[in-house]
């Protein structure tokens, strides 16, 4: 009896000894719980800040880049590695190790930022002063190139004046529906039923600035639907192909010359209706007329 009731007072004992041991583990579990929620907290918000710094740094440098050009490639390649330490960063947990490597880049980064602009600052100071001396002679240069501009624009302006009076006129240009005879005799004729072929002639004015020489001269004919009435001749210009409904060699002398070109017409496009003739001497245009085929 005297054994059971020790027991019993043992057993209470352990009891209230297990009991105070929990309840002193769940409190520091509790501390311990809330002390690393509140480390963490920390961390973060340190990371933050670290991040924060780095993306200040990086538009530091993005500014300097749109400023400088001399030093460009080191500036980017600076704020590259930065980018790449902002991105390791935002990747990792925070902890203490990792923040305090951070804090360390952080600060050599800030260094290199802090010597590279203290050598553009320099490198821009240096420029300042060549370009004041560029500018001064700039001035000098844009002084004796207006003039020569000046000189160049009186060349042209002649030159251009020369080349438009050498060039060939036409005048009395009129284009007309004809009958050619077997002998020969041309009649003309303007309807659209019995015409033959179209006839366009004009004179060429006298011209002492121009050039003497054969001459190139073509024809198109376009009926009221603005089809090419003619031989369909296809001729390699500078500018590209035209297709010519006639064309003819003449002879000029800087003198007046009388020319007539005869086109040949298909009956089907021979259509009642205004015709228009133009005339080219080589690729250049030279003369419009319009007659009318009843």
């Amino acid at each position: 009896m005297m054994t059971e009731k020790k027991n019993n007072t043992a057993l209470k004992i352990l009891t209230g000894v297990l009991a105070v041991a929990l309840l002193a583990l769940g409190i520091y579990t509790i501390k311990f719980y809330n002390e690393e929620k509140e480390n963490k907290a920390i961390l973060q918000k340190e990371k933050a800040v670290i991040e924060d710094e780095l993306n200040d740094l990086i538009v530091k440098y993005d500014e300097a880049i749109a400023e400088n050009e001399i030093m460009d490639q080191n500036l980017v390649d600076a704020r590259d590695r930065i980018e790449r330490l902002l991105d390791s960063v935002k990747d990792n947990e925070a902890n203490l190790v990792l923040i305090s490597r951070y804090r360390r880049e952080i600060g050599n980064l800030k260094s290199e930022k802090d010597r590279l602009f203290r050598v553009v600052d320099s490198l821009s100071a240096e420029n300042q002063k060549m370009a004041s001396t560029i500018d001064s002679t700039k001035v000098v240069l844009e002084e004796r190139t207006r003039i020569s501009d000046s000189l160049k624009t009186t060349n042209q302006d002649l030159s251009y004046k020369v080349d438009k009076a050498s060039q060939i006129k036409v005048t009395s240009l009129r284009g007309e529906g004809v009958i050619v005879r077997n002998s020969g005799k041309i009649v003309e004729n303007d309807n659209n039923r019995r015409v033959d072929q179209i006839r366009t002639c004009f004179t060429i004015t006298a011209n002492d600035l121009a050039d003497a020489g054969e001459r190139d001269m073509y024809v198109q004919v376009y009926n009221p639907d603005n089809e090419l009435v003619g031989d369909q001749i296809a001729v390699e210009h500078d500018g590209g192909v035209m297709v010519y409904s006639a064309a003819s060699k003449v002879y000029y002398e800087k003198e007046e010359l009388d020319v007539c070109i005869l086109a040949n017409a298909n009956e089907d496009k021979l259509l009642e209706g205004a015709y228009k003739v133009y005339v080219y001497d080589d690729a250049r245009l030279i003369g419009t007329a319009s007659f009318s085929l009843d």
